[in-house]
């Protein structure tokens, strides 16, 4: 089972920048999860944003609600994956949560393809 812990969350205001991080603990092989950003905010169904590809992290995928404003990366050697959202806007307040899955082939946006979720990290917008 790979543990996943998010960080980087806060309160921020409009129009400003956060970087959340997904650190991953374990005995794995990192570089061959697909990794996906997915976030909920109160009375709310999950929403998915973001997800990169195993290995070079040659594929992502975005919602459409978050192109152009979020970039998800990943960092193999630390076992971290991170989200730079900027052009925050008070609709992106949530709990962003990150997920992993075993996959050499597949990245998308569906939360049931993941097996592994963080605790989740809250990210207030708000002046």
């Amino acid at each position: 089972q790979v543990q996943l812990v998010e960080s980087g969350g806060g309160l921020v205001q409009p129009g400003g920048s956060l970087r959340l991080s997904c650190a991953a603990f374990g005995g794995f092989s990192w570089e061959y999860y697909a990794i996906g950003w997915f976030r909920q905010a109160p009375g709310k169904e999950r929403e998915a944003i973001s997800c990169i590809s195993s290995e070079d992290a040659t594929y992502t995928t975005d919602a459409d609600s978050v192109k152009d404003r979020f970039t998800i990366s990943r960092d193999n050697t630390r076992n971290v994956v991170y989200i730079q959202m900027n052009r925050l806007k008070p609709e992106d307040t949530a709990v962003y949560y990150c997920a992993a899955e075993f996959s050499t082939s597949w990245c998308g946006l569906d939360a049931a393809g993941f097996s592994s979720w963080g605790q989740g990290t809250q990210v207030t917008v708000s002046s």
